[in-house]
């Protein structure tokens, strides 16, 4: 891996328990459309439903990542949080409770590294919003 050309995390899976209301949720707040993906296993039964976001193939491929530390969130169980990208993470963040989840920390300062947001899903995943404004 050395001179790595790409960002090492390439997938995420955030896990629900109603795959309608989740959809509809992120697309609420990120205004996006997810698209079904057909069970990808081998038996295909159907027990797997899942809903992408949009991604492209052809770039850079892979998201990055970190290990964070922060006090009122615990690890274990969600402790992986997923960040999504924004011009300003406070717009988003305005969508997350008319979409049925709720603000965990509302926007605030990271220093030279932008803005952040914590938000819940309708499931009670933590996820967060990240902006440069």
């Amino acid at each position: 891996m050395e001179n790595m050309k790409f960002n090492p995390v390439g997938w995420f899976e955030i896990y629900v328990q109603d795959i309608e209301k989740a959809t509809r949720f992120y697309e609420q707040v990120f205004q996006l459309k997810l698209e079904n993906l057909a069970d990808p296993s081998e038996d295909a039964d159907g027990n797997m439903k899942m809903s992408t976001f949009p991604m492209t193939m052809d770039e850079i491929p892979g998201a990055s990542g970190a290990l964070v530390q922060m006090e009122g969130v615990a690890s274990g169980g969600n402790s992986t949080i997923v960040y999504f990208s924004s011009h300003d993470c406070s717009v988003e963040e305005a969508r997350v409770s008319q979409a049925g989840g709720k603000i965990h920390k509302s926007k605030m300062s990271i220093g030279a590294y932008g803005f952040m947001s914590l938000c819940t899903d309708v499931d009670g995943n933590m996820f967060g919003i990240h902006s440069m404004t």
